[in-house]
């Protein structure tokens, strides 16, 4: 068995996200080879919250055109989980971005 580093590479603080955050759905970027198993124990850990649901989404990378002969260049791939925790509970860094705005 290969021992996985559990920590999220960071949370993704959008006006889509900061929607689901009142709702107690967080974002966050995650490693492509991540499963919903190793989000949850990442999120509980890190936050002391009883995660509830999980979901994973891989979004694809973006096409873009660089360089004096403008050749087509791709993104890398990257993979986002929305967590959904306990209503009773919060993380209190997707609230203190919503209180500056």
């Amino acid at each position: 068995m290969k021992l996985k580093k559990l920590m999220l590479i960071k949370p993704i603080i959008s006006e889509k996200s900061l929607a689901l955050a009142a709702l107690k759905k967080y974002t966050f970027k995650i490693p492509l080879s991540w499963t919903k198993t190793d989000v949850k124990k990442s999120v509980e850990k890190t936050f002391a919250v009883k995660v509830l649901k999980t979901a994973t989404i891989t979004m694809p990378g973006k096409t873009y055109r660089s360089g004096r002969r403008w050749v087509i260049r791709k993104r890398a791939n990257w993979k986002k989980a929305i967590v959904s925790i306990n209503p009773s509970q919060q993380i209190d860094l997707f609230e203190a971005a919503t209180k500056t705005k």
